[in-house]
């Protein structure tokens, strides 16, 4: 069982400064940012990192090896205050060594001939130039996870050619619930910044999709965008989820310029046309306007 140790408000430590890029500063400065919160993990030993590359018959890449000799797992969470109520909104995780565990590949039952995730396989969405080859639920590839994703989805490290597998052939991708596969970044240092600089926002991650984030999380990437957000994301189509508030446009009507009235020199009687200005009409014809009462 691991010890979960008590948890630091903010970046009290220079080590968690330097291991959160110093995003506490920034999240503490943002208006209604409340509850920054990080757990501080205590470093995995060698013999854990060995342990674990035995035991799964498969080599860490050196910075996946860096992390956890750092810290054991990485966990800060950050809240928002509206309206006097407190709501959970980012989340940034990283699994520990032991709970980098593998996708399960057996049987979803212990029924005979129950369905697995390697029945999942569809070969007619193979990589292109633009995007990688994806991962495969056999054993073509091992796959662990990374990040639960608050049940969003999971991003996982994949070696992409099966056991005994080696460092460089990792790269990260991110499986939403659909169990579509996602390509993120080739390394786990790309990705571990990405997770920062996304502020860990609810669903950051569908944001690398081609569907692209929910019109709820669009609402929290206005208040608070990433440090590296693509515009191009809110695009004109997208923005008409997104509430916009133009106080210039709403109050428009409230802020009328006043003109002020020139005094006129004083009309000859009859309606006949002054020194200058157009004819009196202190008297309406019964031709135009309002006809006149007797």
């Amino acid at each position: 069982m691991e010890e979960t140790p008590p948890p630091l408000l903010g970046g009290s430590k220079p080590h968690l400064e330097k291991l959160t890029l110093g995003i506490t500063r920034i999240l503490e400065s943002s208006p209604g940012v409340t509850e920054v919160t990080i757990i501080e993990k205590a470093p995995a030993e060698r013999h854990m990192i060995s342990s674990w590359e035995q035991k799964n018959n498969c080599m860490l890449p050196e910075d996946v090896k860096n992390f956890y000799l750092m810290t054991n797992g990485f966990h800060m969470t950050w809240s928002v205050k509206l309206d006097e109520h407190v709501i959970p909104l980012g989340s940034m995780a990283i699994n520990s060594i032991s709970k980098l565990t593998q996708l399960n590949q057996s049987s979803m039952y212990s029924l005979p001939n129950a369905p697995t995730l390697a029945d999942l396989e569809d070969d007619t969405q193979e990589g292109n130039e633009k995007q990688p080859e994806k991962p495969h639920f056999d054993s073509r590839s091992v796959i662990f996870e990374l990040d639960p994703c608050n049940g969003n989805g999971k991003v996982c490290l994949v070696y992409k050619t099966g056991k005994p597998a080696l460092a460089q052939d990792t790269e990260i991708w991110f499986l939403d619930r659909a169990l579509y596969w996602h390509f993120l970044t080739d390394t786990f240092t790309a990705y571990y910044r990405l997770l920062i600089t996304h502020l860990g926002l609810p669903q950051w991650q569908y944001a690398f999709t081609s569907y692209g984030i929910s019109p709820q999380a669009k609402q929290w990437f206005s208040m608070y965008k990433p440090i590296t957000y693509n515009t191009d994301l809110l695009t004109e189509e997208t923005d008409s989820f997104v509430n916009k508030l133009d106080p210039s446009k709403v109050f428009k009507s409230k802020n009328k310029t006043l003109i002020p009235k020139k005094k006129g020199s004083v009309q000859p009687a009859g309606g006949q046309k002054g020194p200058s200005g157009p004819p009196s009409a202190s008297k309406s014809s019964p031709g135009c306007g309002n006809p006149v009462r007797k």
